[in-house]
């Protein structure tokens, strides 16, 4: 029953009150038949909403991008083993080419392009840090592809926060999310 669902929606007892709800990064028809009503309930209610970074901004976008990137002259694959530099570029060669296969109808009859989704998230590859490579290589099963053209959990509620008019905001900055990831060493990556 969707009423006995765990909500992941934590009440802060003031007046108004306050609510804190756990979202998960993927695209939110995954999730969203799962959402308990009370979740959907306060969101619906709420008159401000923040989000973990402000996916709706483009120099939030932007700065993502950036902060993968490996400082200026470096590449890829002078920082992997040259083994593993190798197994990568065969694996998104062989994802390229099943790109077209993977894509659903749906995702056709909107004009997304194997070719073009490839770039969108693989473009740049061998400029990106090993982190954000395996990140990438991680979402680029046929699952994951199929589901691209729809915005993860945290992108469809601030989309509806904005159509509804909400105020929104964020509570992190990109640089807090990506020096931590950048900080990582190569075996821990």
């Amino acid at each position: 029953q969707q009423s006995e669902l765990n909500s992941f929606l934590w009440t802060i007892q003031r007046d108004p009150p306050s609510y804190f709800f756990g979202t998960i990064h993927v695209p939110y028809t995954r999730v969203w038949d799962f959402i308990p009503e009370n979740s959907k309930k306060a969101f619906q209610q709420s008159h401000i909403v923040y989000f973990e970074l402000d996916l709706t901004d483009p120099y939030t976008i932007s700065a993502l991008t950036s902060c993968q990137l490996l400082p200026q002259g470096e590449n890829l694959q002078d920082v992997l083993p040259h083994d593993i530099y190798c197994r990568l570029k065969r694996h998104l060669e062989y994802v390229k080419l099943m790109m077209p296969s993977w894509m659903t109808p749906d995702q056709r009859g909107k004009g997304l392009y194997a070719d073009y989704l490839f770039n969108a998230i693989a473009g740049n590859w061998e400029r990106k840090r090993p982190v954000w490579v395996m990140l990438m290589v991680n979402s680029l099963t046929e699952a994951d592809i199929k589901s691209r053209g729809v915005p993860v959990l945290d992108l469809y509620l601030a989309q509806e926060a904005e159509r509804l008019r909400k105020q929104t905001g964020a509570v992190e900055k990109v640089e807090e999310q990506c020096h931590p990831l950048n900080g990582l060493n190569f075996s821990q990556v």
